[in-house]
């Protein structure tokens, strides 16, 4: 059974940091695209950061560049989002997907499977 679970989410204050974990299991993220994504309250789910299966790059969305840290542990089969400098703004439910939006179009590989989400809150 392919799942991932996330964990790490809270209530933080702006300015403040925040890390995110995903494991995986049932599958190998050696072998994968692997990407965490967000919705905030009344908007679009969007691609936040994610690391190609290809070549190890990393992509971030705008917003966050310079602020938010992708990393995989190979050994431990999990993805990190390293959050620093959170604003409001950030405050969404966060998922990770085997998915890479960066890198559609190219021969990266991708697997039909999402995490639960966890919410994370930045307000003072």
């Amino acid at each position: 059974q392919v799942q991932l679970v996330e964990s790490g989410g809270g209530l933080v204050q702006p300015g403040g940091s925040l890390r995110l974990s995903c494991a995986a299991s049932g599958f190998s993220l050696d072998y994968y695209a692997i990407g965490w994504f967000r919705q905030a309250p009344g908007k679009e789910r969007e691609g936040v950061s994610c690391i190609s299966h290809n070549d190890g790059s990393t992509y971030y969305t705008n917003s966050v560049k310079g602020r938010f840290t992708i990393s995989k542990d190979n050994a431990k089969n999990t993805v990190y989002l390293q959050m620093n400098s959170l604003k409001p703004e950030d405050t969404a439910v966060y998922t990770c997907a085997a998915d890479c939006p960066w890198t559609y179009g190219s021969n990266d590989r991708y697997l039909e499977v999402w995490g639960q989400g966890t919410l994370v809150t930045v307000s003072s």
